[in-house]
């Protein structure tokens, strides 16, 4: 389980972070002193519990939590106060908790216990990206229909980026280039990112895709990719590369090249 602390005061910082490492030392602990550093991270990697220090300067710790649902709408938030000032805007957040000052290893514990969204993991993962070869998304083993052609495109690009923030701008540019113009793309792009939504409400898939205003991600660790587990696990890998990647879309042909790179290096 990923947990982030983040509190702009140090003594505070540092205890939450003991606090959190007594409970269980195998957690994966990460402290912020900066609030934007904590959100910026939380653009590239996925978390399941955030601690947040309410009274922060740049940025307050309720405001970063309204961020960090936006990129997750399946994080755990806990907030910790010197009072309940903020205690209901944590409600109405649907907070996962809310601890008072001085916070103890107690507090901290029942928190971890009761949490708003328990960290589930399966072995079997409901959804599987295939890029080796033709690129497609399956879901519970059947390829996953969309209305628009192109939104499976958008999964492509996704998943290609491995886990990273994706723009608009960037969508636009690889699936179509310099053709047609800007305001009609944009429109366009917009009735594929809705085709996306209702196709996984459908599916009834959550926290799927990663999402911040003008910019998505996929959720590496909650899929199945032929290419993360080749890249990951390289030799001990269940999938072969064969020189074909995403094969229908002509800008994969730049990342071709770089598993052909991979793919010779490891022979």
């Amino acid at each position: 389980m990923r947990i982030i602390v983040v509190d702009d005061k140090a003594a505070d910082l540092e205890l939450i972070s003991d606090l959190v490492y007594e409970v269980d030392n195998d957690f994966e602990i990460l402290e912020f002193d900066d609030p934007l550093r904590a959100l910026a991270f939380a653009r590239e990697k996925e978390i399941d519990v955030a601690f947040i220090g309410t009274d922060m300067a740049d940025l307050a710790g309720v405001e970063l939590g309204r961020y960090l649902q936006e990129l997750n709408s399946s994080v755990n938030l806990i907030f910790i106060g010197s009072d309940k000032k903020y205690a209901f805007e944590a409600i109405d957040m649907h907070a996962s908790g809310y601890i008072l000052k001085p916070a103890t290893a107690e507090a901290v514990e029942k928190e971890l216990k009761e949490l708003r969204f328990p960290e589930f993991q399966k072995e079997h993962k409901r959804v599987f990206a295939q890029t080796f070869g033709n690129f497609e998304l399956f879901v519970d083993g059947e390829p996953v229909e969309f209305k628009y052609k192109r939104t499976k495109e958008i999964i492509a690009l996704l998943v290609n980026n491995r886990g990273a923030q994706t723009t608009n701008g960037q969508l636009i540019a690889n699936m179509w280039e310099d053709d047609g113009e800007p305001d009609k793309k944009t429109s366009y792009l917009c009735n594929l990112r809705q085709d996306l939504q209702n196709t996984f409400n459908k599916l009834k898939l959550e926290n799927i895709i990663l999402k911040q205003r003008g910019s998505m991600a996929i959720a590496k660790d909650k899929i199945e990719c032929d290419l993360y587990d080749y890249l990951e696990k390289k030799d001990k890998s269940k999938y072969t590369y064969a020189g074909e990647y995403m094969a229908q879309y002509s800008w994969s042909e730049y990342y071709t090249s770089e598993l052909d790179e991979i793919c010779y290096m490891r022979r």
